[in-house]
């Protein structure tokens, strides 16, 4: 069992008793996505696989955002914003951009990749080791960068 996953079902019990309405709808949208995969792949999440969970609901979370904002559609996108806020309470702590730098740096050379058609290379490896610690479109970013100059 994941101790993230007991933290959440803690935090869907604290917002029950607080009334707060708010963030105990997207903490049970969080738990249903949860409950979603563990159903449909017969698994039990660890942390990693909660991160990425959560992860990827941030991502929709900031694409519905940035379509409501450009609609001028300002209730909608308060509310995914303050969805956002609780969401990210469960990611642990990002790397600064220098950090992802670096360590893309590392994995290139050690890959001995060299030009823009190693990029899939060398994204599993940013992928398996930089997983919920960066924003992967960043990465994704960063690594095109390093691999074009």
């Amino acid at each position: 069992m994941s101790a993230l996953k007991d933290q959440i079902t803690e935090d869907m019990k604290t917002a029950m008793r607080a009334k707060d309405s708010e963030r105990l709808g997207t903490i049970r949208l969080l738990l249903a996505a949860l409950k979603q995969k563990e159903v449909d792949e017969r698994v039990v999440l660890d942390d990693a696989a909660v991160i990425a969970i959560v992860d990827k609901l941030i991502k929709q979370r900031k694409d519905s955002l940035e379509a409501f904002i450009k609609a001028e559609r300002k209730d909608l996108a308060d509310k995914e914003a303050a969805e956002l806020v609780v969401l990210q309470a469960y990611l642990p702590a990002r790397l600064s951009a220098d950090e992802v730098a670096a360590a893309i740096k590392a994995i290139v050379a050690e890959l001995g990749a060299s030009g823009p058609g190693d990029m899939g290379k060398v994204m599993g490896a940013v992928k398996a080791k930089l997983a919920g610690k960066a924003d992967m479109g960043q990465v994704s970013a960063a690594v095109k960068a390093a691999l074009a100059g």
